[in-house]
């Protein structure tokens, strides 16, 4: 399906980047908008994507207030880094994945408006999270579009990600789905530089010890060989068995 949308050509239009707004209605929503974000970021990081969160989405050059502010969208095969805003026409791609971060009040507009929206654009997989259960009783749900329509996702799995999707709490959890891996949250992340930092810092202790120890039998050896050489210079060679008990053989 090819998707049709008015434009216009004058150059003096203005796309606003803000509607002042807040981001989110609630904490909860907040923080799932945000470690998604840093989830998707990280994943994605090195390759010719973007992740952006509750920043405009423009779909029809020279018509402003032809715009949407998805929770989450990914975007493949354009330049990394932030934008203050998105606007097809330039980047000549849309949003692969979109999160929408859902809740009783804006049901409506997520399963309708939203939805409808984003199937005329071709996105490929939408996500509805409702990180309260207040409407969704399983949290998650995907739609993923066939031909010119979006299908319900039954196996959890985003093909465009390539990762499996699961609910922990009250965030989505991604896995890695060749090796089950699991992205981390950046607590996780800190947590996990937390021990590698502190297995870092005994591993090096360890070694420590281990350099004082030989340092220590070089210093005997040392001794023990300055005793003997003073011997010698003062009564002669030891005899074998004198020697090596000196040495403590």
């Amino acid at each position: 399906m090819t998707t049709v949308v008015p434009t216009s050509q004058s150059s003096d239009i203005i796309y606003p980047s803000t509607d002042r707004e807040p981001v989110a209605e609630t904490y909860d929503h907040l923080y799932v908008i945000l470690t998604t974000l840093a989830v998707l970021k990280q994943y994605l990081e090195n390759r010719q994507a973007t992740v952006l969160a509750n920043q405009f989405l423009y779909y029809a050059e020279g018509f402003p207030k032809l715009r949407v502010a998805p929770d989450v969208m990914v975007i493949f095969d354009v330049e990394p880094g932030g934008r203050d805003n998105y606007k097809t026409w330039e980047e000549k791609q849309v949003p692969r994945v979109i999160f929408e971060m859902t809740s009783k009040s804006t049901q409506n507009e997520d399963i309708h408006r939203k939805k409808d929206l984003y199937e005329r654009l071709e996105v490929q997989e939408y996500w509805l999270f409702d990180p309260k259960g207040e409407w969704i009783e399983e949290q998650l749900r995907g739609y993923r579009l066939r031909g010119d329509v979006y299908e319900p996702i039954t196996d959890g799995y985003s093909e465009p990600l390539e990762l499996r999707l699961a609910i922990e709490g009250k965030i989505i959890s991604f896995y890695r789905q060749q090796d089950g891996q699991k992205l981390l949250i950046p607590e996780e992340l800190a947590e996990e530089l937390q021990r590698e930092t502190q297995l870092r810092l005994q591993a090096e202790a360890e070694l420590e010890r281990e350099r004082q120890r030989a340092e220590a039998e070089r210093q005997r050896a040392e001794e023990l060989e300055s005793i003997l050489t003073r011997y010698r210079e003062q009564f002669g060679e030891l005899p074998e068995s004198d020697d090596s008990a000196l040495r403590g053989e």
